[in-house]
């Protein structure tokens, strides 16, 4: 019996291919709006959480000032020292590198072109911190570190404009007013999370930048790189103690510092991603309301047009279950193809979206099964009206129909 009414279905939306195909274009707009949505929203909070992460591993940035951002350092905070850096690293337990960072900017002359680029000066541990990895050359030796030498790393970006196709390694860079060898390319790391580009920069020994650049010993921030396992509240509170120690606070007197947790920022990041998905989705997932009261109305107007057929079944013995099952099987079908095609074509949209966003294309299966399932129960909810209404049709009053 149930193979017998599905062919009967299937002959019936064969019958009319252009009004079928009318009855779930909103089911079709419906399932790819929601699956779009969500993957590309998916696929965001992916690549948010790939960019923060890429700044460092279980990365903490403390900086002067009580706030982030412009202006957090003010008169009243003083900058960090080298040795702090040091002391986080060996007097706190769960710390796996600790690196002070220095930042200035300026000119990079060589190969005959100029190019206006980031100076970082700090020591080898940023390269661990930040997760850089060297594409060529070798790290700064403890030699050159202490004495502050006259040796630099450079970006992909950077090795690109000033170099082109030539060979970088070995070459003498002149940065500001002093001159360097390049004993190092750093390997590429893209955009950062704030649309930064990553791979911009130099990197000098932070002893070179104070002595020959800035002209100060101050240091900006101190990057720490917690050990995997640790317990990042534990850490953060020792690590505040020993600064308000090494900064001479009072316990009535603030933090004249702060502490940023890249995982919390991430966490927050990806959060708020999240739930503009979910909203996004929703939203689109209204469409599949409004296709199924498109696919009630075309039924209503089957059941009508065919109501000497249904008459008809109903006098030569088939069961109004018989009848029932048909036209609700007619709509359950319906909306599943439409929820298959819709399918396919988030699928495309999906991933040439994320191609243009520059986003990874993030594919959710549990979204695309819901969907199809959503969409098939949609033809269950608005058909059984009409299925029903067709059920009980008296068959001589059908037969009489014109």
């Amino acid at each position: 019996m149930w193979l017998n009414t599905l062919l009967l279905a299937l002959r019936s939306i064969r019958r009319n291919l252009m009004r079928s195909f009318l009855t779930i274009l909103g089911i079709v707009i419906g399932v790819s709006a929601v699956i779009t949505m969500v993957t590309v929203g998916n696929g965001a909070t992916v690549s948010v959480q790939n960019q923060i992460s890429g700044l460092g591993t279980n990365l903490l940035q403390i900086r002067p000032g009580q706030r982030m951002g412009p202006g957090s350092g003010g008169s009243s905070a003083p900058f960090f020292k080298d040795s702090d850096a040091e002391a986080i690293a060996t007097q706190i337990g769960g710390v796996a590198a600790a690196a002070p960072q220095s930042r200035s900017s300026g000119t990079l002359v060589a190969n005959g072109r100029n190019w206006s680029s980031t100076i970082t000066g700090s020591t080898n541990e940023w390269l661990t911190i930040g997760n850089w990895a060297l594409a060529q050359g070798r790290e700064f030796s403890d030699v050159e570190q202490r004495a502050g030498a006259a040796v630099c790393m450079i970006g992909e970006t950077v090795r690109r404009e000033l170099f082109g196709s030539s060979p970088a390694l070995g070459e003498s860079l002149r940065v500001k007013l002093i001159s360097c060898e390049i004993i190092a390319v750093l390997g590429s790391k893209g955009q950062g999370s704030f649309g930064n580009d990553q791979d911009d920069l130099v990197f000098i020994p932070i002893k070179t930048l104070q002595r020959r650049i800035t002209g100060n010993t101050q240091v900006n921030d101190l990057l720490v790189s917690m050990a995997d396992g640790s317990d990042s509240t534990r850490v953060k509170s020792s690590l505040t103690q020993l600064l308000r120690e090494r900064r001479n606070l009072a316990d009535t007197d603030d933090d004249n510092f702060n502490v940023l947790d890249t995982k919390q920022l991430a966490d927050t990041l990806s959060g708020t991603t999240k739930v503009m998905t979910t909203l996004l989705g929703a939203v689109a997932a209204v469409s599949l309301l409004v296709g199924g009261i498109g696919i009630m109305n075309i039924m209503l107007v089957s059941v009508t047009e065919r109501t000497r057929e249904i008459g008809l079944r109903l006098a030569i013995g088939a069961l109004e279950r018989e009848v029932l099952l048909q036209f609700l099987i007619e709509a359950v079908v319906l909306a599943a193809l439409g929820g298959l095609i819709g399918i396919v074509l988030a699928t495309g949209a999906s991933i040439g979206l994320s191609a243009v966003m520059n986003l990874p294309y993030a594919f959710n299966p549990a979204v695309n099964l819901l969907s199809f399932v959503f969409s098939a129960a949609i033809g269950v909810l608005f058909g059984y009206f009409p299925a029903r209404r067709a059920a009980r049709l008296n068959p001589i009053d059908a037969l009489r129909h014109e």
